[in-house]
């Protein structure tokens, strides 16, 4: 299966899946509620000695800001246009911090960790009859490749720049649809020969 995560025995390798979980998503609520470049900067500059901790191979995740630019940049437009730079910069700084700490957690956490962490919030389905597996592994895929397919818009983006001098263009929507397809095809094949979401194992 196509996968993010980092091999590693760092202290983010050895904290638990569903705490990690926990802290981006307390973390996340916490950011909603502040505007403050006092408050916003620092909480960045956490999130980037996070990945530098785990070293060279940490460091090379960063290129998902550069996958980000394009997003981060039309919405700073948006909010230079309509006279609230201020208030852009504040929800960009918010947004690349929130991406960041959320594929952190994928880079260090295995995928069948990461699943157990999110099966508990679906244990009232069995009361239902559903088994509480299937939407948790809907939910723990989402956040282990919503950050890899940035970076695969990135490349795309990159490689159309080389070849016609543009950054940007609606074409590039054709091979980004195409590379998700791919991609989830993938995943699919992955899981029906690892039994589907009862024989996966990472």
């Amino acid at each position: 299966m196509m996968s993010v995560y980092l091999q590693g025995n760092s202290w983010a390798h050895r904290m638990p899946a569903g705490l990690k979980l926990l802290a981006v998503a307390v973390a996340s609520l916490l950011l909603l509620r502040y505007t403050s470049f006092w408050v916003l900067l620092p909480a960045l500059a956490g999130v980037l000695l996070c990945y530098a901790s785990l070293g060279r191979e940490g460091l090379a995740q960063l290129k998902l800001l550069r996958a980000m630019s394009f997003l981060l940049a039309v919405l700073l437009a948006l909010h230079w246009v309509s006279g609230s730079l201020l208030e852009g910069v504040t929800i960009i700084l918010r947004l690349a911090i929130m991406i960041l700490a959320a594929n952190f957690v994928s880079v260090t956490t295995r995928m069948d960790d990461m699943l157990n962490a999110v099966q508990p919030l679906f244990r009232p389905l069995e009361f239902l009859g559903f088994s509480p597996r299937k939407p948790a592994l809907g939910v723990a895929l989402v956040l282990r490749f919503a950050p890899y397919m940035l970076v695969v818009f990135g490349q795309l983006r990159e490689a159309w720049q080389a070849r016609t001098g543009t950054r940007n263009s609606w074409r590039l929507l054709a091979p980004f649809a195409i590379q998700s397809l791919s991609m989830s095809d993938h995943v699919a094949e992955a899981l029906k020969a690892r039994g589907g979401s009862e024989g996966l194992s990472r």
